[in-house]
């Protein structure tokens, strides 16, 4: 293919958004905090019953984020288990307005 065929678009930062999912600002928090908590596991070199061992939260729940099956779980529990292995959470919060796009009849 020819390079004057593709287009080149950029995203917003946040894929869901990009792909005009419902709640995307809490599924890209969501997706960010299962790459810490796999981050986490791997520095540790920890399988999922070695988590669940060390923290007590089910091996299945460690494998469901592994595979960012993320549906069953809530912001403030991702966090928690974040907490369990050892790591501390600092989060900003930034607020922007969003601009309605003028209706032309």
């Amino acid at each position: 293919m020819k390079a004057e065929e593709f287009e080149l678009v950029h995203g917003s930062g946040n894929v869901f958004r990009d792909l005009g999912r419902e709640n995307a600002d809490a599924l890209q928090l969501k997706a960010i905090l299962a790459a810490e908590i796999i981050k986490a596991l791997d520095k540790e070199h920890l399988t999922v019953r070695a988590a669940h061992e060390r923290t007590g939260i089910a091996a299945a729940d460690f494998s469901r984020i592994r595979n960012a099956d993320l549906g069953r779980f809530t912001i403030d529990r991702l966090m928690s288990v974040l907490n369990r292995l050892g790591a501390r959470i600092e989060v900003k919060i930034k607020v922007k307005r969003i601009e309605k796009e003028a209706v032309v009849a």
